[in-house]
């Protein structure tokens, strides 16, 4: 007998699971890339409209552990799925409640949605296990993307651009470099469910596993030692993830390979948009998870956006 995976309160009507209210920890203040604070700096995100360091969005993801769990049971931690479109940023000391609409009788496919006490929604997108037989919150936003036209930061990234394999691990007290400067420990320290499924081999699978919001922890830590070619220094945030376990779950310290595809370049009138497939390799080279993060870079962080922008199309933006 396995311990249970979560003792998180959960509401259940006729057409949801409804999570707890919760207030996420941020936790990266320190944060640090191409050699400046990044939008999670209070500093830095101020200088660009918000009103202080926004909570990384998979933070969320753990809010929804829960309900998936008590949905599909081990499967979630098998092969489920989470896929979010970002609509609003989330701080500090702000309370969130995740909701899992529960799916039509005989699908595996449902809508996810988070919202604050005043209502405003943080993020929506789809929950789902095992094979896609329907296309996710992200694949569906893929197909009416407004193109990239007259990129300055992005010029350079193209479509199908792809890292070389390289090497991951993620043990408890490894600290993730200067996108994550906290460890794993630290985190479930902090994590808003948690479970001892994530700390110890009381589980199915004997094996501590690592919780879907690390899991972009453990497939971005390494991504500035194969970076896009995009123009910088710049401020980038995360618009839209999707992270789908294949053949999971994912356990604490095992060896894993990544590697990084350029799935498709969008814009909008604040950002530019470099949608990265990122797949994820056992050491039998078998695929055990893939994730879909829209990067979108905002262009008033980049401070010769727009003279670069006249000498590359003759007019202003």
């Amino acid at each position: 007998m396995t311990a249970k995976a979560f003792d998180t309160e959960i509401t259940e009507t006729a057409e949801a699971l409804i999570g707890p209210w919760r207030q996420p920890r941020q936790m990266l203040h320190a944060q640090t890339y191409d050699a400046h604070a990044s939008i999670h700096d209070d500093a830095t995100a101020q200088k660009l409209g918000f009103k202080g360091g926004t909570i990384e969005g998979p933070t969320h993801f753990s809010q929804f552990a829960p309900l998936g769990a008590r949905l599909w049971g081990q499967g979630w931690f098998e092969s489920g799925c989470l896929s979010a479109h970002y609509r609003n940023a989330c701080f500090e000391g702000e309370e969130v409640q995740a909701i899992l609409s529960k799916p039509p009788a005989g699908a595996s496919q449902c809508q996810i949605q988070m919202v604050k006490r005043d209502g405003t929604e943080v993020l929506r997108g789809t929950a789902s296990i095992g094979e896609p037989h329907a296309a996710t919150a992200l694949e569906t936003r893929l197909t009416e993307l407004k193109p990239l036209a007259d990129p300055v930061i992005l010029r350079e990234v193209k479509i199908a651009q792809t890292s070389k394999r390289q090497a991951v691990r993620m043990a408890f007290d490894q600290t993730m470099g200067d996108l994550y400067p906290f460890s794993l420990r630290q985190k479930l320290a902090v994590i808003t469910e948690n479970s001892p499924y994530y700390s110890s081999a009381d589980n199915p699978w004997r094996k501590p596993i690592i919780p879907m919001e690390m899991l972009s922890v453990l497939f971005q830590y390494r991504s500035k030692d194969d970076p896009l070619p995009a123009k910088g220094p710049a401020v980038g945030l995360f618009a839209d993830q999707e992270i789908r376990l294949v053949k999971g779950p994912l356990f604490v310290d095992d060896a894993y390979e990544v590697e990084r595809e350029v799935v498709a370049l969008s814009g909008s009138r604040r950002t530019e948009s470099a949608w990265v497939k990122t797949r994820v390799f056992d050491k039998t080279g078998t695929m055990v998870a893939t994730m879909l993060l829209n990067m979108a870079t905002l262009k008033d962080s980049y401070a010769p956006y727009e003279d670069e922008y006249r000498r590359l199309y003759g007019a202003g933006r």
